[in-house]
């Protein structure tokens, strides 16, 4: 995530309710009807299914409170607004209270079809869905519970960890791979780039390995993991993470396949 950022955050007011301009609304709408598409087609069925199962408006922003009525009953979730940029204690501590937190402004025209930070589009349309599988609601509020148990000087090799999986993770589907991840699935660009792009690396998951790939926030991934179940996001929380993180530390990073300007 970007140490700065020019947008500000939207604070709901006394009844939990965020005021968007109709501007706001139909940026969107119209991120909806670009991106949509391309998720029925390149998206998992666990992706898919927890759409269905939310039915997030299309015309206008979601409000979290409404979010979390529905999360709560099929998953004991609720997500949260927050300022644009949290830090990895807070969020740990969040993801393991079985609470998303969501930065509450939305993109601008200008950064319509990529933006670095997370926007309330990547949080809601990307992340929620996600939440409504029991299996990877369990395996987010793991990755949390981690993080409190390990140090901080562990944070950027737990992450890792929550990248390649909720964010960018794809998995096989019928003899076909897909995309998982909820960075995927808001991104018009990067969705198609996973599944299609002969250039990309598509590894089988593997924790250790993971726990040992730097990334790169700004750029389509060269590398991306492949689940053959969401099974296996289970198997990998009944794992010792914080013992894995040390293993994979001694081990040291692989080199990384792309352009060193900073590492995630």
């Amino acid at each position: 995530m970007p140490k700065d950022t020019k947008y500000i955050a939207k604070h709901p007011d006394d009844a939990g309710h965020i005021h968007y301009t109709p501007d706001e609304d139909a940026v969107w709408r119209d991120l909806v009807a670009q991106q949509q598409p391309n998720v029925e087609y390149y998206a998992a069925k666990p992706f898919l299914d927890g759409q269905a199962a939310l039915q997030l408006p299309i015309d206008r922003v979601p409000q979290c409170a409404e979010i979390s009525e529905k999360l709560m009953g099929m998953t004991g979730w609720s997500v949260e607004p927050v300022p644009a940029l949290i830090g990895f204690s807070r969020f740990f501590q969040m993801l393991a209270n079985r609470t998303f937190p969501a930065a509450s402004f939305i993109r601008s025209r200008e950064d319509f079809d990529y933006i670095e930070e997370p926007d309330i589009f990547h949080e809601i349309y990307g992340h929620m869905p996600l939440l409504v599988d029991k299996r990877l609601a369990d395996f987010s509020q793991k990755i949390g519970e981690t993080g409190l148990a390990c140090d901080k000087s562990d944070y950027a090799w737990l992450i890792r960890l929550y990248w390649f999986t909720i964010e960018f993770g794809l998995i096989r589907e019928g003899g076909a791979v897909k995309a998982l991840g909820s960075g995927l699935a808001s991104s018009p660009g990067e969705l198609r780039h996973s599944v299609e792009e002969p250039s990309v690396v598509r590894k089988d998951f593997d924790v250790l390995e993971i726990l040992r790939t730097p990334y790169r926030i700004d750029i389509n991934q060269p590398i991306y993991f492949v689940l053959d179940s969401v099974d296996q996001l289970i198997e990998a929380g009944k794992r010792d993470l914080v013992r894995d993180i040390q293993e994979a530390k001694s081990l040291g990073l692989f080199a990384p396949k792309y352009e060193v300007k900073g590492d995630g």
